[in-house]
């Protein structure tokens, strides 16, 4: 089969609405996540250290890193299930035995601190000796946004195409299987890594297509007409997804461009995500309107790397000084836009930074929610949101009429 996964990969490329091109390239919400993931699975280790986890899969810090995992919807759809409290069953057992909580939060603490592949393997024989119930292989979802170019994710699908491609019979729940795919996907990966990638996602998002039969590969066939129907009801749905996810693009963007003319009317210097300055809007280059590159800040390179990928922020003109920051949310995790800003305010607290979330007007409940969370408001970081209908209203008025980085409040609002 590895002979034929060529022509099958080049297919896999050419396809608009393949995984490869409307999740792994080209995609900016995907490479926020593994910054937003690896931050709030040192979250959950620090709560388990500190015995805050809890003892329900909601409400906890886990909930937070599966929420952005199942946002990657082209393939991670569903991921927080395996991890949910079913008490009937007692599993995943991570929330009342204390033990195993211990055991879990220890593996992801070594797993964020490992460096090799050799490392990875240890601490998974670790955990699966402990034979915790319910905890197996979709753990490796959280890897991969660990180490992409170490461990492959893990679920139905992927699985489901593995077997269809190689003729194996890889069971779901096992770490031995799990560790069998692995060992192959990491050959198949090495053999055409120059049509894939060393990241597991591409090869992983070949597998999903497959697996859900979005392509048909080899000897694989529809077993029945029904088959064949489910087949074009998911097609015709990943067509829709794709248009929506094009429209939320051009949303974006725009909103972006609205904050880049205003910031530049009201004196500020402007810059946008370091990964959106080629995008247009009414054919207009958002590069056009930035700073060459981002103003050397005195932070971290970790935390400057985060705060590059803000979808907008002003400065102060002529220095490094940051008097706005802006990130603009469709329907993606607004708490992760929230620990972005709010990693910029406490890296920085002498510059004052007044901080915006820009959301779509049908999340205005869901963003006072967040903005209403305990965790968020012991933080201190005043973070108020701007709806799109208001910075559409009144983009051109501001640019007129404003006066300072201050008139943003106007249209601005807070939860009380």
């Amino acid at each position: 089969m590895s002979a034929a996964l060529s022509p099958l990969i080049q297919q896999y490329k050419a396809d608009s609405e393949s995984v490869y091109n409307t999740w792994f390239i080209n995609n900016e919400e995907r490479l926020k996540a593994f910054r937003s993931i690896r931050r709030g699975v040192q979250q959950v280790v620090k709560d388990i250290k500190a015995g805050s986890f809890g003892n329900d899969f909601k409400g906890t810090s886990l909930e937070f890193v599966l929420s952005v995992i199942s946002e990657q919807k082209q393939v991670f759809q569903g991921a927080a299930h395996p991890f949910y409290w079913k008490p009937k069953l007692r599993i995943p057992d991570i929330y009342e035995h204390e033990d195993n909580k211990r055991a879990f939060g220890q593996f992801l603490e070594s797993c964020l601190a490992a460096t090799t592949e050799q490392q990875l393997l240890r601490e998974i024989d670790i955990l699966d000796r402990r034979k915790i119930k319910g905890l197996g292989p979709a753990v490796a979802s959280i890897l991969y946004f660990l180490h992409p170019t170490l461990m492959p994710p893990c679920n139905t699908a992927i699985v489901n195409g593995f077997n269809a491609l190689f003729g194996e019979k890889i069971k779901l729940g096992s770490w031995s299987e799990y560790l069998r795919m692995r060992a192959q996907l990491r050959d198949l990966n090495q053999e055409h890594r120059q049509n894939l990638s060393l990241d597991y996602g591409a090869l992983s998002g070949l597998l999903f297509d497959v697996g859900v039969k979005k392509m048909i590969a080899g000897d694989q066939q529809f077993a029945t007409d029904e088959d064949r129907d489910k087949y074009q009801q998911q097609a015709q749905k990943r067509h829709k997804e794709v248009q929506t996810e094009a429209q939320e693009e051009n949303q974006h963007t725009e909103m972006q461009h609205h904050l880049l003319r205003v910031g530049k009317a009201l004196g500020c210097d402007v810059t946008t995500a370091i990964n959106d300055r080629n995008r247009l809007c009414g054919g207009q280059k958002l590069s056009f309107l930035c700073l060459d590159k981002h103003p050397e800040l005195p932070v971290p390179a970790e935390v400057a790397s985060t705060i590059r990928l803000i979808d907008i922020v002003w400065f102060s003109p002529g220095t490094s000084r940051v008097v706005a920051a802006f990130e603009v949310e469709k329907s993606t995790s607004i708490y992760s836009g929230i620990l972005r800003l709010t990693d910029l305010a406490f890296s920085m607290p002498e510059h004052e930074t007044a901080l915006y979330l820009v959301v779509p007007d049908a999340r205005e409940k869901e963003v006072q929610a967040q903005l209403s969370r305990p965790a968020i408001r012991a933080a201190g970081a005043p973070i108020r949101y701007i709806l799109f209908s208001g910075l559409r209203q009144h983009c051109e008025a501001l640019c007129k009429f404003g006066d300072s980085p201050a008139a943003m409040r106007k249209i601005a609002r807070s939860v009380s």
